[in-house]
């Protein structure tokens, strides 16, 4: 088969781990992924994550990027201004099994968090000095460095899969749901649904020269999905009408939806909104 053409139609990047994501026009890629993507986390009184598994709530804490300030805004919340240069002292977080170093971002932060989820709570930035790498099951040789995110530093989605998805919604009367609910990094336009199941790789010229990237593991859902972001209220579906059709035999039967990915080339590149890649088949 030949090799496909695509365009890359939006970019999100999630600075804090189970938040909302920020739409943004063009994003760095770094060693983690995108610039800041998932390099917050909220974390309980024992230093373990918090998500909106358990805390569907979260979905309601909106960041943006404003003036050299990570600005986060909350319903029934004055807003949290948040140096993009600062942070305060060391600690340890843990996301999943890994224990990893990080900074804590102060009890101003920490309060407003206390406050909003009706629990203690702090927050934390990821130190860059820690290595946390990707599974070798899923990337091989390939070293693949994350902050927060579950386990891969980028999230690859295709509008076509999302439209697909609607559609089988809106036939068993169901309101459609967006992009947001999936939390990827980069949305593709130019696929058939579900085409980036089977990728290897994506290359997307950026003027400055390629980014080379490879798609390495399906997404298994959780309940996240499930979370109405503008309403933050956990429901069943889109997972009851993915549990239809979208059962994953390589990963023992789990629910997937989107691509996890790593980056193979391009650090230091920037990354736009409309910018044009060329994907080649794999698995």
């Amino acid at each position: 088969m030949s090799d496909l053409n695509c365009s890359l139609s939006a970019l999100y990047v999630h600075p804090i781990k189970s938040c909302a994501g920020v739409a943004q026009a063009a994003s760095p890629l770094i060693e983690t992924g995108l610039e800041y993507d998932r390099e917050w986390m909220v974390v309980d009184a024992a230093s373990s994550m918090l998500t909106q598994r358990d805390l569907p709530r979260m979905a309601l804490v909106r960041p943006a990027f404003k003036g050299g300030e990570l600005v986060l805004r909350a319903p029934g919340m004055l807003a949290l201004h948040l140096s993009l240069d600062a942070v305060e002292g060391p600690t340890r977080a843990r996301v999943w099994h890994d224990e990893v170093a990080a900074f804590d971002m102060g009890p101003l932060a920490a309060q407003w968090f206390s406050d909003f989820l009706g629990r203690p709570a702090r927050l934390v930035r990821f130190d860059p000095d820690q290595k946390r790498l990707s599974s070798a099951q899923w990337t091989g040789e390939i070293e693949a460095l994350n902050a927060f995110a579950d386990g891969f530093p980028l999230l690859l989605a295709s509008s076509a899969s999302l439209a697909d998805l609607n559609a089988r919604l809106a036939a068993r009367g169901v309101p459609p749901v967006t992009m947001q609910r999936f939390r990827p990094n980069l949305v593709l336009d130019g696929l058939e649904a579900y085409d980036e199941d089977h990728l290897d790789e994506i290359t997307f010229d950026t003027g400055a020269g390629p980014v080379r990237i490879k798609l390495v593991k399906p997404c298994a859902r959780c309940t996240i999905p499930g979370v109405d972001p503008e309403t933050g209220e956990q429901g069943h579906e889109p997972g009851d009408t993915l549990a239809g059709y979208r059962v994953d035999a390589r990963l023992d039967g789990a629910i997937t939806f989107a691509m996890n990915a790593v980056v193979l080339e391009g650090f230091g590149r920037t990354l736009r909104v409309g910018q044009r890649g060329s994907a080649s088949w794999g698995f």
